[in-house]
């Protein structure tokens, strides 16, 4: 079975989500469908068949969820130190073209929010930051060209 690496923080909202959705969502597609059937013909019950395809996407999303945190490898970023990134550091970089400095961590997979400022293990970038050290210049494809990013700093916690 492949492990996924997984912060705690990223685990806990995985599991929030399954909770919910076992607790409050399921039940709830489940009387959505009990009051479409109530309708009549089933065939053309809009409603009915609206329910039975959130019930589809939910029944699937907990599958997905349980296997996910079945196979999770918990990393505490606070453990980690050193001077190279790896899984759980945040990086502090700049883009040489733009001198936009930006600060990302590297978490896992099933964890990564850009929006957060949460870079998958698996993304070009965070692949290309392992292993570098602060002052380390990489080169990274983009739909654009390659963009240079120098390492400005890494820290762990």
């Amino acid at each position: 079975m492949q492990k996924f690496p997984m912060t705690g923080p990223g685990l806990q909202r995985l599991e929030d989500e399954l909770r919910t959705l076992k607790s409050v969502e399921r039940p709830s597609v489940i009387r959505a469908i009990a009051e479409a059937r109530t309708h009549g013909d089933l065939s053309e019950n809009a409603e009915y068949h609206a329910a039975r395809e959130r019930q589809s996407f939910i029944e699937g999303r907990i599958a997905e969820l349980e296997e996910i945190v079945s196979s999770v490898e918990i990393i505490d970023p606070s453990t980690l130190s050193g001077e190279h990134v790896k899984f759980g550091a945040h990086v502090r970089l700049v883009d040489e073209e733009t001198e936009k400095v930006s600060t990302y961590q590297i978490v896992g997979v099933h964890e990564a929010d850009i929006k957060l400022q949460r870079l998958s293990i698996s993304s070009p970038l965070a692949k290309a930051l392992i292993g570098k050290k602060v002052g380390d210049t990489i080169s990274v494809p983009a739909p654009g060209g390659d963009r240079t990013y120098e390492i400005l700093g890494v820290h762990y916690g």
